[in-house]
């Protein structure tokens, strides 16, 4: 039975760079100095296993480093594409594709106590271990759980342990997960239980990093582990000061012989806690301030920089789209959306350039085709329902209605979140549809109803409350991430799941997608999931609508910003200043 191996959160952060205006880098690189990176909330996790936002991607850029990251880049493809991190490259897999072989570097360094110390395979192996932690478990070992070997039994005895740094670290150092193989400080074998050629991707992920055994006297992030920090990345915190700041300083252990991703320009960085957006802005363009860490560009402000001509603002694809899903399992309208006609009209009638406005303009929004948002292996450009500049045509979808048997149009009730640009875009989307034909019932829901009780309720779909919803995903990482959005939304084996919401099923999609997972070939895996993109969009069980952006802007000094795309900003360790 394959494994699911999927994104339950609706949030995600992954970076595209798109086609706007990015800053000159200076001639030659600048050392020193204090990259002030402006923020609402802190840092809320310090510790790797259980990282809550996605902005954190930022901070562990540059605290800690895993087998495989990415690279700081302007460049769409090489942002997503995965390199040797603390691997000296990624490997080609054998055994059918079910064993991958990494090799350390020499002079990747832990910032120990007693001085720098080579990381080792049992630092990443103590890494995975410590994911399913009693004490603060890290979601992600949901991804591992079924694929590595051993990771469910390793996990399940470890559910049984008391949640004490003595107890937890008595098991960790006294058993083993099957499937993760040390044969020398230098080299990791992982054994999984079927081919997925996404797991390099997998390894990207935060609570991936390796582990120093030092760790294990302390319960995961507590005050203690945050005083007592060991750092393998170029930077180490010196000082924290809750809900104000977190300095970080040189890691003296860091070696950048050993370190291809990073540069670490600056000396040292202020994450800075309790700044609203406004005086974010005002900070940066004063020179205050140098970057943003969870604050997004408001409209307005990205509005009138453009006007200004202003070349530090760019923007980055989070990898998140919005879309409409179409109920295919009530007998609303005597099971009328069943029907392909009827769907392919509505996918017709859609003014996605008014959608795209909704969201704050082209900064923030690009019309979106298919299933698969940019900045994921399996996006490309096709257009199955094209319309003139994305407007919509409700003649067309008058036309196909008519063929369809209902020459007078449908009613449909569609829900919508109540919260933020959402109404906006349901009074868009109703004035298109009902252009072509369709009357559209708004229905207003709170947000803490809409996702929890109204839509994932399955019994509401065959009840027949909703014809329309519209909803929104993000995966969990960048790049090779096509799973997360295909398997939990579009798949279907004979039991409801809880994110395709009308149990769309097209199993030759699922049977390329398998391909796609196990070939060892990445370009050959990159066209089936287009296969699989076209496939399903075809069939609309949903009508894609956007692809989302995060605009981004940084202070007059700071040069060579990049996106990275595991944190959605411009990299910090890639920075240098110009003051």
């Amino acid at each position: 039975m394959k494994r699911n191996l999927l994104a339950t959160t609706m949030f995600g952060a992954l970076a595209l760079q798109l086609a706007l205006p990015a800053s000159e880098a200076a001639a030659d690189p600048e050392t020193g100095g204090t990259l002030r990176i402006l923020g609402t909330a802190e840092v809320d996790r310090f510790d790797t296993v259980p990282p809550a936002t996605a902005v954190t991607g930022n901070f562990f850029r540059a605290v800690q480093r895993q087998l495989v990251s990415f690279k700081a880049s302007d460049d769409p493809d090489e942002q997503i594409q995965p390199f040797g991190d603390l691997a000296t490259e990624i490997p080609t897999p054998t055994d059918d594709g079910l064993t991958y072989t990494f090799t350390l570097r020499d002079g990747a360094n832990w910032d120990a106590p007693d001085g720098a110390r080579q990381i080792t395979s049992a630092d990443v192996a103590r890494g995975f271990k410590r994911m399913c932690n009693p004490s603060l478990p890290s979601p992600s070992i949901s991804f591992f759980d079924g694929l590595i070997e051993g990771v469910t039994e390793f996990c399940e005895g470890f559910a049984d342990i008391e949640p004490t740094p003595e107890a937890m670290k008595d098991y960790i150092e006294g058993n083993d997960i099957a499937g993760i193989e040390t044969p020398s400080d230098d080299t990791v074998i992982f054994r999984l239980t079927e081919a997925a050629n996404d797991f390099i991707y997998l390894l990207t992920l935060v609570p991936a990093s390796p582990a120093p055994i030092e760790v294990l006297d302390y319960l995961p992030d507590s005050p203690d582990y945050r005083e007592n920090y060991i750092a393998s990345g170029p930077y180490t915190v010196e000082s924290y000061v809750p809900d104000s700041v977190v300095h970080l300083v040189r890691n003296p252990a860091w070696e950048a012989e050993s370190d291809p991703l990073r540069n670490a320009y600056v000396d040292e960085i202020d994450v800075i806690a309790g700044v609203q957006a406004d005086a974010a802005m005002q900070q940066l363009q004063s020179g205050d301030g140098d970057m943003l860490y969870d604050i997004p560009v408001p409209p307005v402000t990205v509005q009138m920089l453009n006007m200004q001509g202003d070349d530090k603002i760019s923007a980055v694809a989070q990898g998140s789209s919005k879309m409409v899903w179409i109920n295919t399992v009530s007998d609303n309208n005597d099971g009328a959306l069943r029907n392909l006609k009827v769907r392919e009209a509505l996918a017709y009638a859609i003014d996605r350039a008014a959608v795209v406005q909704q969201f704050g303009g082209e900064e923030f929004a690009s019309p979106l085709h298919g299933i698969m948002p940019s900045g994921v292996v399996g996006h490309h450009e096709f257009n199955l329902f094209p319309t003139p500049d994305d407007k919509g045509d409700p003649e067309k979808s008058k036309a196909l209605l008519a063929e369809a048997g209902y020459p007078d149009g449908l009613t449909l009730k569609m829900p919508f979140r109540n919260l933020g640009s959402d109404p906006a875009v349901a009074q868009v989307i109703q004035a298109s549809l009902q252009e072509a034909g369709f009357t559209i019932e708004l229905i207003p829901t709170p947000a803490s109803d809409f996702y929890a009780r109204l839509i994932t309720n399955f019994e509401n779909a065959q009840n027949g409350v909703w014809d329309l919803v519209p909803s929104g995903w993000s995966p969990d990482w960048p790049g090779g991430a096509a799973r997360s959005i295909y398997t939990p939304q579009y798949t279907y084996d004979g039991t409801h799941g809880t994110f395709n919401f009308s149990d769309y099923n097209n199993p030759e999609a699922t049977e390329l997608a398998e391909q796609a997972l196990v070939t060892t070939d990445l370009e050959e895996s990159r066209e089936l999931w287009e296969e699989v993109d076209e496939m399903v969009t075809a069939d609309v069980p949903t009508i894609p609508l956007v692809s989302l952006q995060t605009v981004m802007y940084h202070g007059e000094d700071v040069e060579n910003f990049l996106p990275y795309a595991a944190g959605g900003q411009g990299d910090w360790t890639n920075v240098w200043l110009d003051r």
